[in-house]
C-alpha cells in the first residue's frame, strides 16, 4: 500500500503528540536542572529519550519521514518490558520503580496498533535498499 489515509495521518501524528509530550514532561525538567548531576547512565537515558521527543516533534509535521523513530520508540520499550519487566513480575520480584515504568512503557501497545504496518512493510521491506556504492561510469567516449 503506497498511500495513508488522512486519519491515520492523524493517529500517528496523535502518536508523535503524546511520546513528545508523555516523555518530554519527565525528560524536559531533569535535562533542564539536573543534567550536572545525574550518573554516566542515567545521564545518557535521559539525553536519549530527550532526543526522541525533541524527534517526536518533527513527527507531527512529517509522520510517515519520521517512522523510525517510531520503530525505535517501541522496540526498547518492548524488549525493556519482555527482558526486565516480564521476568521481575513473573519471580514476584517488581519493585514499585519496576512497576511504574513497566506501566508507562506498557503504552507502546498504542504505537504498535497506529503504526501503517502495509505502509512499513510496502516501503522498508518490499523496496530495495539504497545502493552500498555507486555504480561505475561507463565511459563510451574515445580516447583522444
Amino acid at each position: 500500500m503506497d498511500t495513508v489515509s488522512i486519519f491515520r495521518l492523524y493517529l500517528l501524528r496523535a502518536g508523535y503528540l503524546l511520546l513528545a509530550v508523555g516523555e518530554g514532561m519527565n525528560v524536559w525538567p531533569a535535562m533542564t536542572y539536573h543534567a550536572s548531576t545525574m550518573e554516566l547512565w542515567h545521564g545518557v537515558a535521559i539525553s536519549l529519550l530527550w532526543a526522541m521527543c525533541v524527534l517526536a516533534i518533527l513527527g507531527i509535521r512529517y509522520p510517515l519521514r519520521m517512522l523510525p523513530i517510531l520503530f525505535f520508540e517501541i522496540t526498547w520499550k518492548t524488549a525493556w518490558l519482555l527482558a526486565v519487566a516480564l521476568p521481575n513480575w513473573l519471580n514476584e520480584t517488581m519493585t514499585a520503580g519496576l512497576s511504574a515504568t513497566a506501566f508507562a512503557c506498557s503504552f507502546v501497545v498504542i504505537f504498535w496498533i497506529i503504526i501503517p504496518w502495509s505502509y512499513v512493510f510496502g516501503h522498508y521491506v518490499k523496496l530495495p535498499g539504497d545502493p552500498w556504492r555507486r555504480a561505475a561510469k561507463s565511459s563510451t567516449a574515445s580516447p583522444v
